[in-house]
């Protein structure tokens, strides 16, 4: 069934292809979109996105289809393997760590090597780095960002709630996805993680609305945080991936977005502040 589903996928998506590798004596795949046309002087920016606990790369790439919004990114929709979750203590179906150095750092190994894999096929913008998943791939996002500092523009998690380490984070943009009606990871245990993300970040207060269901959060460092709530439960939002790549599109490593400006909505001066 699983190979039947990934042909009619790379049927109905022709920039998708499957791609895999050795990490550690264990082989990792992934379904990736590689924009052509590039080179050293035009090179891509690049999107990791995240399957959530029990998903696959290919549900990912139905649910997300950044390449469809962004098709001048690369894409690469990874696939996780069996891990053990609270949900799941045996690790019968496939995930991500949660947290950088668990499972020997298993999941950000394979990262590293994937990303070199794409770097083999495409010229990759380096400032231009994104990372974004759902649920566990979401915790998978946050892990990344401790585990290699530095190296994102941006990351967007979906539905997580993972301890951050607050004092060792560096600054960076983010755009976290949250359902007031999430049942498996809570309203309020986002909430806390998005209060512990503008603390990192050094954000203001008040947030400004930047488009329907988000609030943006100003950054004295130059890493603004948008949190969007919709009117949901664990699902993935619709509607998600568009402002996903609207935020990416706004920052690279090297030049951050200025705070309160470039972030306003449709680049215009944001309006009066709100809660969310």
């Amino acid at each position: 069934m699983a190979v039947l589903f990934l042909a009619a996928l790379l049927a109905a998506d022709p920039t998708l292809t499957r791609l895999e590798i050795q990490v550690d004596g264990v082989a990792r795949e992934a379904l990736v979109s590689l924009p052509g046309g590039t080179t050293p002087e035009r090179p891509a920016p690049v999107i990791f996105a995240f399957h959530g606990h029990g998903g696959s790369m290919q549900n990912a790439a139905r649910q997300f289809g950044f390449e469809k919004v962004w098709p001048d990114a690369a894409v690469v929709y990874m696939q996780g393997l069996k891990t053990p979750t609270l949900r799941d203590p045996k690790g019968e179906r496939a995930g991500w760590q949660n947290r950088s150095g668990l499972l020997a750092d298993r999941d950000v190994k394979a990262f590293d090597a994937m990303l070199a894999a794409v770097k083999q096929k495409i010229a990759v913008d380096d400032s231009r780095i994104y990372a974004t998943g759902h649920s566990n791939g979401g915790g998978f996002t946050y892990a990344l960002w401790a585990a290699r500092p530095g190296l994102f523009a941006a990351i967007a998690p979906s539905s997580a709630n993972p301890p951050l380490a607050s004092r060792t984070l560096e600054p960076l943009p983010a755009l976290h996805v949250t359902g007031t009606k999430d049942q498996i990871v809570s309203y309020e245990g986002q909430r806390r993680t998005v209060e512990a993300l503008r603390q990192v970040n050094r954000c203001a207060e008040q947030g400004v609305k930047w488009a329907k269901d988000c609030t943006l959060y100003p950054s004295a460092a130059g890493a603004p945080v948008v949190w969007m709530v919709h009117d949901g439960g664990h699902q993935y939002s619709a509607e998600a991936p568009a402002l996903i790549v609207r935020f990416f599109k706004k920052h690279a490593r090297t030049a951050p977005a200025t705070p309160g400006t470039k972030d306003g909505p449709d680049d215009s001066p944001p309006p009066a502040a709100t809660k969310p």
